[in-house]
């Protein structure tokens, strides 16, 4: 069986280990008799495999005591929604900093449920740079502030936590969770998408500071109350089970190469691999400012765009999918999340190197 490097922006790769031990248990998991799949969520089987998980993701991230850790569906589009509904109710307003794609999507999500202010935007930029904090314009009245903290289109990449002082810092953390040690406690809210660097697509994952539940919108779903989710273990309804075990798999798989430290040298060394060769050709460029880029996904430019199509057909060629760029923005695009070993950006990086050789 030969696997291809795949640096699709999600869903993404996930660890060849993971996938093997998902296999081996498919038809019984633990002597059970029955798949993952077919368990229901309130027998003693699944609950041990939440349980586990949410254990593990806490240990990894350092996640405080005085937070819950919700299991829900709806990917980060659907929480674009939800975390309003819960939060904005207690002033009514939010500020949203504005760094790209999603971002953008987010706030105007937002603006269904209350007053928003763009504190800060660096679309003028094209979105190639975080708008530096001492250019914000943040309201003290505000319920939250929100941020993406790595925008998977402009591959742009918050390297500090803003400080909002005692109004909660909300990011959707989807494409660069799990890659590097955070300090929890510096936020209100983080959400994330699993598909990106914890599991299959189903599964969102929100971390949540007690005093921020309990405020929904009266127009909340009941699924979406996070009070309610909270109260009910994620299992007020139906939670994404399978989507779950993986997670946990993934979960035990970065634990054992060394947790959050190990992650964050791995992905930088690969990061490093590639930003080092686009620096210094003049054959391909990556737009985004130095201090900003992103350690999962680095967008590039070929000098001559009439090749880009030739350069995709080599890259599939060898073994090398998913290089297209975004249709808003174009070019290529690598996402080299946690799952991607060092060997496929330096296999990307020979075969660029190569193709600009030969075009030139």
């Amino acid at each position: 069986m030969t696997r291809v490097f795949n640096f699709s922006p999600g869903p993404a790769t996930l660890p060849e280990a993971v996938l093997r031990k998902a296999a081996s248990e498919m038809l019984d998991w633990n002597g059970s008799g029955m798949s993952v799949m077919e368990m229901s969520h309130r027998g003693k089987e699944f609950i041990g495999i939440h349980a586990e998980a949410e254990s593990l993701l806490r240990e990894l991230m350092g996640i405080p005591a005085g937070y819950k850790v919700l299991f829900m569906q709806g990917g980060a589009i659907g929480e674009n929604a939800i975390v309003p509904m819960n939060l904005i109710g207690k002033t009514g307003s939010a500020d949203y900093i504005t760094t790209g794609d999603w971002s953008k999507k987010s706030m105007k999500e937002a603006r269904t449920f209350g007053k928003i202010n763009e504190a800060a935007s660096s679309e003028a930029s094209k979105f190639t740079a975080i708008p530096k904090q001492a250019e914000w314009k943040l309201d003290a009245g505000a319920s939250y502030v929100h941020i993406c903290s790595n925008e998977t289109i402009g591959g742009v990449e918050y390297h500090w936590t803003p400080d909002t002082g005692s109004v909660p810092l909300v990011a959707d953390m989807s494409s660069n969770i799990l890659s590097r040690a955070i300090d929890v406690s510096k936020y209100g809210l983080i959400y994330a998408g699993a598909q990106k660097n914890m599991g299959p697509s189903g599964l969102t994952v929100v971390i949540v500071r007690d005093d921020l539940i309990g405020h929904a919108l009266p127009i909340t779903p009941s699924a979406f109350n996070y009070k309610m989710q909270a109260e009910n273990d994620s299992m007020y309804n139906t939670p994404p089970t399978y989507a779950i075990y993986i997670a946990g798999l993934v979960f035990q798989h970065v634990k054992a190469l060394g947790g959050m430290k190990a992650m964050e040298a791995h992905n930088k060394a690969k990061a490093a691999v590639l930003y080092d060769y686009l620096d210094d050709s003049a054959f391909f460029s990556n737009p985004v400012a130095k201090e900003d880029r992103s350690l999962m996904n680095v967008p590039f430019k070929l000098k001559d765009e009439s090749l880009d199509e030739a350069f995709l057909k080599g890259a599939q060629a060898r073994g090398m999918i998913q290089l297209k760029g975004h249709r808003s923005v174009g070019g290529m695009r690598a996402s080299i999340y946690n799952a991607m070993p060092i060997e496929g950006v330096q296999a990307l990086v020979a075969y660029m190197k190569d193709f600009e050789a030969k075009n030139a």
